[in-house]
């Protein structure tokens, strides 16, 4: 991929004034806009380097993908001069003056919180897994390869440490991110995560121990007893600590005069914080942190392959809505203490979703004839299958609806063996065709089983269901260009709307309409001021700066009249308009006044671009090859589609 050409289509598709601020995530550029009306949806819907687009929490999100999305951030920055923001800020942007739905708002805060911590997680799931395949019987014949290679004892016991340390000193990572989240010195979140899983500290996989047989440890303070229990494994009591050091600390910053606050501050805030995480909130968030543990764990385990099955069937909506992105926040509790829990049942699930959304993207590969669908579709559909689902979500299967659809009921078949079998994960990592490496090995046979169901019902069901409906309905522009091509008629014309110069419109300083995007026309060097409609239609735009109209035309064409290279920045000086949208124009009739001479005195171009914005519905938008034109001569020619039967076919 061209990453700045990439840049420069998506920011003459959004618009080169119309970006507010943006963003990016591990496969989306994240923008908010002016006007979302203004954004050529369907420049970027042909737009090679775009997988998909839509709309969320006042945000229009682009996929890019993973690898890319970051390069072409870097370009759209460079070219608009925006300051970089992170999700976060632009979070802010985008609700700036909007009402925020509480549970959204609770998942955005989940999400920002443990997304930074993935890496990590997914890192020492993944060294777990290879331990378990190095310590594992019956994996590679009756015994374990540690029994059997007695000399790689030692790498696997590194290994298991290696792995090990993201989940035993978690509450350092959740206190540095959580407290950055909440507004608060990171570092000092990362002390009260130290400080909770001291070794002073009665391990916290072995409090409720302690405390059933009397060995629990205490601080005697002024005959107060204060349990000194750890808080390894706990993610809700970390969560409150670090919300309670920030809010605290931003209060110590406002009282604390300046030449002791850099001291001070920071000693006062943990010491506070630190007191009251022993002796009242972590007690208390512990049982709390374990209750709704068990709670979910008890429901998932009662509820058995109905409640896995229709967890599977509505996983990729969930997905579509953001709100998987608080799932990690349970998990990590789930992980963290595997021998209570029994593992991780989301990762499973979300395995079989995001493969079933894959397969059916894959069908669509097989039944498209639109060479940018194929791509899109063969791409999208292998990383769905290995985990990152958007593209295909987004780019394919929302799209055309059925994919999706299908995909979630191979998602619930799936996960009716996942429930039925009790498959779970004890470590994080790509849920998808590679998941298996993240579960124990007795659970490899029946993991591969429900995967391939999933694949299989998603595959064959899009695949059939997708002949009988696109045979129907064929929606691609390849289609089109076939069909157009055995048999077509002339159509019509359009007129100039201006007296000048033609000139090609791929010549014109304005890559918008110089590379087609918005479609096919001619453009106009003008000798006089007067602009005229160049059809019989209705007036469909009248910019209230007056520098540009869009017509529909008697016959169906879509005609855009720009009078001019930026000159909306003239804000309607040098031009008169004597039209309104809704109005109905004859062929020729004025539609206003520009001063030509103004324009080029404020330091812009004048050049009219004249556009057929539908070209696609046409077989050939073509410009008739003259060198000059008085308003009213034909400037553009327009030729349908026909079927080979000789009916003309404007739409499909």
């Amino acid at each position: 991929m061209d990453h700045k050409q990439a840049a420069q289509d998506i920011l003459a598709q959004v618009g080169n004034d119309n970006i507010v601020a943006a963003a990016h995530c591990a496969t989306r550029l994240r923008l908010v806009v002016k006007d979302e009306a203004k954004i050529d949806q369907r420049a970027l819907d042909n737009n090679p380097a775009v997988k998909g687009t839509f709309r969320v929490n006042g945000q229009f999100q682009i996929i890019i993908g993973p690898g890319d999305v970051d390069k072409v951030y870097a370009h759209l920055i460079s070219m608009t001069g925006l300051k970089e923001v992170t999700p976060d800020d632009l979070k802010a942007v985008a609700a700036d003056g909007k009402k925020t739905n509480p549970l959204m708002a609770l998942v955005k805060v989940l999400s920002d919180i443990f997304v930074p911590l993935i890496p990590a997680l997914v890192a020492g799931g993944l060294l777990m897994a290879l331990n378990n395949v190095l310590t594992s019987k019956g994996l590679f014949g009756s015994q374990s390869l540690v029994v059997m290679y007695p000399g790689i004892k030692g790498i696997a016991e590194m290994i298991n440490t290696f792995a090990s340390a993201p989940f035993a000193f978690l509450p350092i990572l959740l206190g540095f991110s959580a407290t950055r989240r909440f507004g608060g010195n990171a570092y000092l979140g990362a002390t009260m995560g130290m400080i909770m899983v001291m070794p002073a500290l009665v391990n916290g996989y072995n409090v409720s121990a302690a405390l059933a047989d009397g060995t629990m440890t205490y601080w005697n303070v002024f005959g107060w007893h204060i349990a000194q229990a750890g808080y390894q494994g706990q993610v809700l009591p970390v969560l409150a600590v670090a919300f309670i050091l920030a809010k605290v600390e931003s209060w110590l910053h406002k009282k604390m005069p300046a030449t002791l606050d850099f001291i001070f501050t920071p000693m006062i805030s943990i010491i506070f914080v630190a007191f009251i995480t022993f002796a009242f909130v972590g007690p208390v968030l512990r049982v709390v942190g374990n209750g709704l543990t068990d709670g979910i764990v008890f429901l998932y385990d009662r509820s058995g392959f109905i409640g896995s099955t229709l967890f599977g069937l509505v996983y990729s909506p969930i997905v579509i809505t953001g709100l998987h992105q608080s799932f990690p926040a349970i998990e990590t509790q789930l992980l963290a203490d595997v021998a209570k829990t029994g593992g991780d049942f989301f990762f499973p699930i979300a395995s079989m979703a995001n493969a079933a959304q894959g397969a059916a993207c894959l069908a669509i590969f097989f039944l498209s004839r639109n060479q940018k669908e194929k791509g899109l579709a063969s791409s999208a559909g292998v990383s769905a299958l290995l985990g990152i689902t958007e593209p295909a979500i987004f780019g394919v299967n929302l799209k055309k609806r059925f994919p999706f659809f299908i995909g979630m009921i191979g998602s619930a078949v799936g996960c009716f063996f996942v429930g039925l079998f009790g498959i779970r994960s004890t470590a994080l990592g790509a849920a998808g065709l590679i998941g298996f490496i993240s579960l124990p090995v007795k659970y490899y046979l029946q993991f591969f089983l429900a995967l391939a169901l999933s694949i299989v019902v998603a595959f064959v069901g899009t695949l059939i269901y997708g002949k009988r409906v696109m045979a129907k309905t064929p929606q691609d522009e390849e289609l089109k260009e076939t069909l157009a091509g055995e048999n077509t008629v002339a159509d019509g014309t359009v007129m100039a709307p201006v007296s000048g110069d033609v000139v090609s419109l791929k010549t014109v300083n304005d890559q918008v309409f110089a590379s087609e995007m918005m479609g096919k026309g001619a453009a106009i060097v003008p000798s006089d001021d007067t602009v005229y409609a160049p059809v019989a239609g209705t007036i469909t735009v009248a910019y209230p700066t007056k520098h540009a109209y869009g017509l529909l035309a008697d016959d169906g064409a879509e005609i855009l009249i720009h009078l001019g290279i930026d000159t909306v920045k003239l804000d309607g000086d040098h031009f008169e308009s004597q039209v309104k949208q809704g109005q109905h124009v004859t062929a020729g009739q004025p539609l206003g006044q520009f001063d030509v001479a103004a324009i080029r005195a404020a330091g812009y171009d004048p050049t009219v671009m004249v556009v057929v914005t539908n070209t696609a519905t046409y077989a050939s938008v073509d410009r008739i090859d003259v060198k000059a034109v008085q308003h009213g001569d034909h400037v553009i020619a327009l030729t349908k589609p026909v079927t080979s039967a000789g009916v003309a076919t404007a739409n499909f």
